[in-house]
């Protein structure tokens, strides 16, 4: 909400002081505001819908809707904030800029206020990471990793855009802004890459780290039931959801009834050592005999028969 409000006001405030002065960083970086003030009603579109509650249709709850609201945002910071600035900047060394340079004080000083209100929307992005637990792990909500993206962008677009218009109006060579609003084009297409594509992997079924999988299948494997774990497939369902699903091979000698027992102790022990995994399925798999006789259980490790 912070972000939102701040770009709003800023986006206004750059758009007047672009047209008023003639520049194209300032213009390009108004892009830029108006890019992220859409972008936060994704994201905060994205916060509501994704809280709903699993139901008949969406079985596994709506987690994902985060992913793709965040998809959504990452393709509005590539087309309204780097195509129209570096369209912005190609037609600055096509055609010159109209200098008003009495337009680009004014612009100079929106520019200050906008860098401003940037920087504290940044300190009340990182102040939230913190938060939320600080460093990666408050990071894997793809919501506040595209506002602390956005307005660490913002923060350095707008200097970009301070320096281009200073040297223009310090050299009288439009090449400093043309160049000022090619470079917040670039920054905005990379981080508009990154953050699509995050949202894109988490979209289509990532999985979970490898070090959380791998702790996983360790404590399978220490289920003195279990023979051997023949698969692990894990997939992000949400920020705090993860389907777990696992074919096993249990030991010889369980009977129908001691089986179900068995599995629904180790999803429960899944589950309280592993909060996040919320889903979890197993799948008993009777291997052939020629591969049984080779298995820790018929060797006689790990205390087999």
């Amino acid at each position: 909400m912070v972000a939102l409000v701040a770009n709003l006001v800023i986006a206004v405030a750059k758009a007047a002081g672009g047209v008023l002065a003639g520049s194209p960083a300032l213009l390009s970086e108004a892009a830029h505001s108006v890019a992220d003030s859409l972008n936060e009603v994704f994201l905060l579109a994205a916060l509501r819908r994704s809280r709903r509650p699993a139901d008949s249709k969406h079985p596994f709850g709506y987690g994902k809707e985060r992913f793709f609201w965040s998809l959504l945002a990452a393709v509005g910071i590539f087309v309204m904030g780097g195509c129209f600035s570096v369209f912005q900047g190609v037609e600055a060394l096509r055609n010159g800029a109209e200098e008003e340079f009495s337009g680009y004080v004014a612009g100079l000083i929106v520019l200050g206020v906008a860098l401003l209100a940037e920087g504290v929307s940044l300190l009340r992005a990182l102040h939230q990471v913190r938060r939320q637990g600080g460093g990666l792990s408050a990071l894997r909500d793809p919501a506040l990793r595209t506002v602390v993206a956005e307005d660490g962008t913002a923060v350095l677009g707008v200097t970009l855009a301070l320096v281009g218009m200073a040297l223009h109006m310090v050299t009288g060579q439009v090449v400093w802004e043309a160049s000022a609003s090619l470079a917040i084009g670039a920054l905005l297409v990379f981080v508009a890459y990154r953050l699509g594509r995050d949202a894109r992997d988490q979209l289509i079924g990532e999985a979970a780290d490898p070090e959380l999988s791998g702790r996983i299948r360790e404590q399978l494997r220490a289920q003195p039931e279990i023979d051997s774990v023949e698969a692990l497939f894990t997939m992000k369902m949400g920020l705090d959801s993860m389907l777990v699903a696992a074919r096993v091979d249990l030991v010889p000698g369980l009977d129908s009834e001691r089986v179900e027992k068995v599995a629904v102790r180790i999803k429960r022990s899944l589950a309280r050592t592993f909060p996040e995994a919320d889903q979890v399925f197993l799948d008993v798999t009777d291997r052939p005999a020629g591969e049984a006789r080779e298995s820790p259980a018929a060797t006689g490790e790990r205390g087999g028969a």
